[in-house]
């Protein structure tokens, strides 16, 4: 028979094992391998110096070291990264425009950033082309194949829409004046025009078509449990203002969104 002494020592390490194994039971599971792609859209994610970098390149990175996830981020066309996330399985591609046709096709986490779809034009030629009225819808303009910003410009009425396989070959072709309007999100104009060797003093806005929240999509097979670890990481993130500093860093006249949301498949 114990003696009382021993039965309370058997008592606290029974317990004290019993709230560890509580405790495990809370802390969110190692993540779930991925195949991680994005694409070369500055300042968002781009390659400099032969190294990927980019607000939503430090973003996931800390997401990956918080998630103890070392998965490489792969930069891909556009288009062939979009297939992929949506052929799936287990795809995680970034940043994506948040739509209601895409929530209906993907899993989001975000946002990371808020940007807008906006139409560009060399410098000196807004006021031209306004003057246009509803004529200005039929002129040409310039977008990349499968973004959702040239989706957007031919909802709002745009009819000659000249499609890119990057934004960087769109804003070349505008400023060689193959055409003089140029719609894409309004974060990353002064970005993709130094990468072709222009200032984002050479071209002016000539209208916003909509407001734009950009997301971490997942492939709408992706496990549960791996989306709950990548919210519980982004959660933390904000929290702890790590989501904030890389934010001002690259985007120090925005404002970086609070929240977080998982927008699934209905």
């Amino acid at each position: 028979m114990l003696r009382p002494a021993h039965s309370a020592s058997l008592t606290a390490y029974i317990l004290k094992q019993a709230i560890t194994l509580l405790a495990f039971c809370f802390i969110s599971p190692p993540s779930h391998s991925l195949t991680i792609y994005t694409e070369s859209w500055p300042p968002i994610s781009y390659m400099a110096d032969n190294k990927l970098t980019g607000m939503g390149v430090e973003i996931v990175q800390a997401l990956q070291s918080r998630l103890e996830n070392k998965d490489p981020i792969q930069l891909v066309p556009w288009v062939r990264g979009y297939k992929a996330l949506l052929d799936g399985p287990d795809v995680m591609l970034f940043s994506v425009g948040r739509s209601s046709e895409r929530e209906k096709l993907m899993i989001m986490l975000g946002p990371i950033a808020i940007s807008s779809t906006s139409v560009y034009t060399r410098k000196g030629n807004a006021e031209r082309l306004l003057a246009l009225g509803d004529g200005i819808y039929k002129q040409a303009i310039g977008g990349y194949r499968g973004s959702i910003f040239a989706d957007t410009a031919a909802k709002k009425g745009f009819t000659n829409i000249d499609l890119a396989p990057t934004p960087q070959m769109t804003a070349t072709k505008l400023m060689a004046k193959r055409f003089d309007l140029w719609v894409d999100g309004s974060v990353v104009i002064a970005s993709v025009l130094k990468e072709i060797g222009h200032s984002v003093n050479e071209v002016e806005k000539v209208m916003t078509l909509d407001s734009l929240e950009l997301y971490l999509a997942f492939s709408p097979q992706t496990p549960a449990r791996t989306i709950q670890g990548w919210e519980e990481a982004l959660v933390w993130l904000k929290k702890e203002g790590i989501f904030q500093k890389i934010h001002r860093k690259w985007l120090p006249n925005e404002v970086p969104p609070p929240e977080v949301n998982v927008l699934r498949p209905q």
